[in-house]
C-alpha cells in the first residue's frame, strides 16, 4: 500500500500560495516555494510539524525568500534545481530531470520545465498523484515566459500533460479567475470551460481558493495545454499551424488582455 501525503494550503502575500506538505510513515514535512517564512513556521508550529524540507521550482523571491529563515529555524534540508543552483538560497541538494527524490516514504520524479524561467522544475509525486508546478502551469494557464522561449514551454507543459488525469495541480498562485476570463475569450464553445468558468467565480464570491484543481480538467479547459488542438487553432487565426507558434499567440493575447 502506498503511502499518502498531507497537504495544507497556505496563502501568503497578495495572492502566492505555499504548501505544507507531511509524508506521515516517516514524519517528513516539506515546504514548497516559501515565498515567505512566518506563515509557514506558524502553520507547523500549529500543527506540530518540524519542517524537514524545502522543495524549490524555480528562484523567484516570492517562491524562495522564506528559504534561509525556515532554514535557520528548523535545519531543514533544500532541494532545488540543478540549473539554478546559484540562485535558490541555501541550496543543499540539486536535482534535474528524471531524478527521483524521496521524501520519507514517497518519491518526487523531477522533471525540468523551463519556460517561466530558465532553471525550472516540477516534482511530481505520481503515487500521491500530486504535481507541484511552481509556475510553469497555473489553473486555467501558464507562468509568464520571462525567460524561456516558446518552444520550451511548450515542450514543458506537453510534458506535465502526459501526467495521468487524476493528478492534483498544485501551483503556487491564485490566478484562476483572471485567468478564466482570458480562456473564455480563446474557446468561446468550450461547455467544460465555461462551466468551470462559471463555478469558478461562484467559489471566489465565497471566498474559496480554487487551487489545487484536476489535471483532466487542465487538459479539457486550459487554452495552454491546448494549443495543438483544432479548435484552438482556429480560434487564434492559425489553423493547422505548429503547436510552438499557436502557443506564442495565444501567450501574447494573455500577455495584452486586460
Amino acid at each position: 500500500m502506498s503511502t499518502t501525503l498531507e497537504i495544507v494550503r497556505i496563502p501568503v502575500l497578495s495572492d502566492n500560495y505555499v504548501w505544507l506538505m507531511r509524508e506521515p510513515k516517516s514524519g517528513c514535512v516539506g515546504v514548497v516555494d516559501p515565498a515567505v517564512a512566518g506563515p509557514v513556521l506558524a502553520e507547523a508550529e500549529k500543527r506540530h510539524w518540524k519542517i524537514t524540507h524545502i522543495l524549490n521550482t524555480h528562484h523567484h523571491g516570492d517562491h524562495v525568500g522564506g528559504n534561509r529563515e525556515i532554514k535557520a529555524a528548523t535545519g531543514c534540508t533544500i532541494v532545488g534545481p540543478r540549473a539554478d543552483r546559484a540562485r535558490i538560497p541555501g541550496i543543499d541538494v540539486e536535482v534535474d530531470d528524471g531524478d527521483r527524490y524521496r521524501f520519507g516514504e514517497a518519491e518526487a520524479e523531477v522533471f525540468f520545465v523551463p519556460g517561466h524561467t530558465s532553471g525550472h522544475i516540477a516534482f511530481a509525486f505520481r503515487d500521491q498523484r500530486a504535481l507541484f508546478c511552481g509556475d510553469t502551469l497555473f489553473a486555467l494557464g501558464c507562468g509568464k515566459m520571462f525567460e524561456g522561449t516558446p518552444q520550451q514551454f511548450w515542450t514543458s507543459l506537453s510534458r506535465l500533460r502526459t501526467l495521468p488525469d487524476d493528478m492534483q495541480v498544485y501551483c503556487a498562485h491564485e490566478y484562476t479567475q483572471s485567468n478564466a476570463r482570458f480562456a473564455v475569450t480563446v474557446e468561446t464553445d468550450n461547455q467544460q470551460l465555461l462551466a468551470r468558468s462559471a463555478s469558478i467565480d461562484a467559489a471566489r464570491a465565497r471566498g474559496e481558493a480554487t487551487v489545487p484543481s484536476l489535471l483532466g480538467e487542465e487538459k479539457a479547459t486550459n487554452p495552454f495545454l491546448r494549443v495543438d488542438i483544432p479548435s484552438v487553432q482556429k480560434a487564434v487565426g492559425l489553423p493547422g499551424a505548429d503547436p510552438i507558434q499557436v502557443f506564442a499567440e495565444v501567450r501574447h493575447r494573455k500577455d495584452v488582455f486586460r
